[in-house]
């Protein structure tokens, strides 16, 4: 699994097929998460884990010392397999390292329960469909989990 993790004051993820706000947060993170091929549900659950205790969140002081679920942040996961695009052969990317999208959209979701269960306000994006997203970067701070 492959995270963006950008810390945001507020985000909204729209579908564009529809036209319709999807997701919505305040202050928090947003996550784009794409699943390769073979990544696991216990993959899922340490990542989950490891963002719910990630301290980019700023204290009282303006540091990086809070973890989400102690500044009682938001989440806004939103499927990304462009996260394992591959250009080394060329202008073209290549997506033959991501995972098949029934098995990814399962890992997807496994990902944002776990978060759920951690206790964090949790919004979603539309799995696999075209999105429009609006951010304001907060920092800016953004993680890499590769």
């Amino acid at each position: 699994m492959r995270l963006v993790v950008q810390r945001v004051e507020k985000a909204e993820v729209t579908n564009v097929a529809k036209d319709k706000v999807v997701g919505k947060i305040g202050k928090g993170v947003v996550v784009l998460l794409g699943v390769g091929k073979g990544d696991s549900f216990d993959q899922a659950k340490v990542l989950s884990q490891k963002l719910l205790k990630l301290r980019i969140m700023p204290d009282t002081q303006g540091k990086m010392n809070l973890s989400l679920i102690e500044s009682r942040s938001e989440v806004l996961v939103i499927s990304q397999f462009t996260l394992y695009a591959d250009t080394s052969g060329g202008n073209r990317p290549s997506f033959l390292e991501c995972e098949k999208p029934e098995r990814a959209r399962e890992i997807y979701n496994s990902f944002i329960e776990n978060l759920r269960k951690g206790g964090v306000n949790v919004a979603t994006g539309s799995f696999g469909e075209y999105m429009r997203i609006e951010a304001i970067l907060d920092g800016p701070v953004t993680i890499l989990y590769v």
